[in-house]
């Protein structure tokens, strides 16, 4: 060690010399001898084995958050949260890593992206992929069947980073997830208003929410002659269509995947189809796919979803795309996902997609004293007759775009006092009841839940009525 140190101190000493001749312009034979003097002691010093450069950086596909982006996300998550308890939803957290059975098998080709821990104390671990498996867990576990919650926190894929693009391996998600037995379309179609809020809210510039059914893909891939055993594979093949042209999926479809070409060809007549309401009626009239029940039961549905989002205001901003499949394994019905568009660089050109920016889905079968209120629903919005849930759903529209935090129970036909009830039992202060008289007179019935008082305001007051009521008390100390 002492002769490695004076061999050190002698390289030191005679690169110094080295740079005074190179500063006293030293004449360049002068210069050659002593550099060569510095590379003959460099030689004898050997490398150092137990000396390794250390850089600092941060790791693969993860990065820093300055003050100044950390002000902007808080700004961002304030946004997404006023609108989820708009809604009526109850915040959770779970543990950032699970059990590897719990994450195993749900995600379809993208199961590899899944971080593994190594093994401590006997469980076999691994870094959450996403809220919603997780979120199953939960209810399995808790033996709930209702619950509307949020849930934002970071996950981890262990993937391609394009930090150019905002892939990462490390980033934030904000979940949103309604869990139940309701009447078809009516909670997909809350979940499309509340996407449609937020990036209306965040001022990211113009979008477009394509929609689709995994019944539909899964009748498509039946009649078109695909096996059952590569409908998730090609599935995801699919689901590449909004990077990569036709003709690239095409070929991973025949030369990767085993698909005939005649197959492949008979999947792009339908996969590159998309419109809006009117393709789905389109599509109920073909002699094939409306013969196939999974397609039909997912056509149905989607045309209903129109219907509902047509009353929420949203319709113009949903396409019905065909190519939009969603490569997880647990989705089941609607899936919908939300891009940024650009504006065309020249009049008549079609705007280009930026990115994916949003995106969701069903999924059913997934799952896995004193009294405690755990959402701040100022108002929920019900009806004493049938045949009203128009009515109710144009009324909660009113209400979450005047920033009310309101709700409706996800049934054509609920019971008033089923209605009563739920308010009960969820702390809601205030119920606003429509009724066929309500609508002739042009009013809103107001019920206080706590004094069963009812109180006729009339539809334009409605919103600071409620405001008045559940504000709170000014206390001067």
């Amino acid at each position: 060690m002492a002769e490695r140190a004076a061999l050190e101190e002698l390289v030191r000493l005679q690169g110094e010399r080295v740079r005074g001749l190179k500063q006293q312009k030293a004449s360049a034979e002068q210069i050659e001898e002593e550099v060569a003097k510095l590379l003959k002691l460099k030689a004898q010093l050997g490398p150092d084995e137990g000396k390794q450069k250390f850089v600092l950086k941060t790791p693969k596909g993860t990065r820093d958050y300055s003050p100044r982006q950390m002000a902007i996300r808080e700004k961002v998550f304030d946004v997404i949260i006023s609108c989820f308890k708009r809604h009526g939803a109850e915040v959770i957290d779970t543990p950032v890593f699970e059990l590897k059975e719990t994450l195993t098998g749900k995600y379809g080709e993208d199961s590899k992206l899944i971080y593994d821990l190594k093994d401590q104390g006997g469980e076999l671990l691994s870094l959450r992929y996403d809220l919603t498996v997780p979120f199953a867990r939960y209810l399995a576990m808790n033996k709930l069947t209702n619950i509307k919650r949020y849930h934002i926190a970071k996950v981890y894929r262990r993937d391609n980073p394009a930090m150019t693009r905002g892939r990462y391996r490390e980033f934030y998600q904000c979940d949103f997830d309604i869990a139940g037995q309701f009447d078809p379309m009516i909670p997909d179609a809350e979940c499309l208003k509340i996407m449609c809020e937020i990036l209306s809210s965040l001022q990211i510039g113009d979008f477009l929410v394509k929609v689709n059914d995994r019944r539909i893909l899964d009748g498509m891939f039946a009649i078109c002659g695909v096996p059952d055993s590569k409908f998730r594979t090609i599935c995801s093949s699919v689901d590449k269509l909004d990077k990569v042209s036709w003709e690239e999926v095409k070929n991973e479809m025949v030369g990767e995947k085993g698909l005939t070409p005649e197959v492949a060809d008979h999947i792009g007549d339908y996969v590159q189809q998309h419109g809006g309401v009117s393709l789905v009626e389109q599509l109920l009239q073909d002699p094939k796919l409306s013969q196939n029940k999974q397609a039909l039961e997912g056509l149905e549905d989607l045309k209903l979803l129109f219907e509902y989002l047509t009353l929420f205001g949203i319709a113009d901003k949903i396409s019905f795309d065909l190519s939009l499949a969603r490569g997880l394994d647990y989705y089941t019905g609607v899936i919908y996902e939300a891009v940024l568009l650009q504006t065309p660089v020249r009049p008549g050109e079609e705007p280009l997609g930026v990115g994916s920016v949003a995106a969701g889905g069903r999924y059913d079968g997934l799952a896995l004293e004193e009294k405690v209120r755990t959402t701040e629903t100022q108002v929920l919005v019900a009806s004493a007759q049938k045949r009203l849930l128009e009515e109710r759903l144009k009324l909660v529209s009113e209400l979450w775009d005047a920033g009310i935090k309101a709700e409706l129970l996800y049934k054509k036909n609920p019971k008033l006092l089923n209605q009563l009830q739920y308010c009960e039992e969820a702390g809601i202060p205030l119920v606003a009841i429509i009724g066929e008289q309500e609508l002739k007179d042009g009013v809103i019935k107001l019920r206080s839940v706590a004094s069963r008082e009812e109180v006729d305001v009339r539809r334009e007051d409605l919103v600071e009525e409620i405001k008045r009521r559940t504000s709170p008390a000014l206390c001067i100390c």
